[in-house]
């Protein structure tokens, strides 16, 4: 698992690169990057599945905020980031949230 944040100087963005190996998914053949950026919709992030079998997703969030995400496999199966900058509950049992500070 990967997060890289790369701020850009012409405008208060950030992008963000996510990358998940073929292991951390478990073979999964779909993933779905899911947060409060996209209300939380199942569908609206899918990662690009890469011919190694990882699979890569970008996207540009606004800077000076923090954002809530969770990753979804095949539509089943949800995860978190290893290397989210910190955790929260999420309100739903026992499960949390990865955080990214921007």
């Amino acid at each position: 698992m990967s997060i890289k944040k790369q701020f850009l100087k012409s405008k208060p963005v950030c992008k963000v690169n996510f990358k998940l190996s073929k292991a951390d998914v478990n073979s999964a053949s779909k993933v779905c990057l899911i947060g409060d950026f996209n209300n939380w919709n199942e569908n609206a992030d899918e990662f690009n599945k890469l011919k190694d079998g990882s699979f890569s997703y970008s996207l540009e969030l606004e800077t000076g905020r923090e954002f809530r995400f969770r990753y979804l496999a095949d539509g089943k199966v949800w995860f978190n980031d290893s290397e989210a900058d910190r955790y929260e509950s999420s309100g739903h049992g026992d499960a949390q949230n990865g955080v990214l500070s921007l």
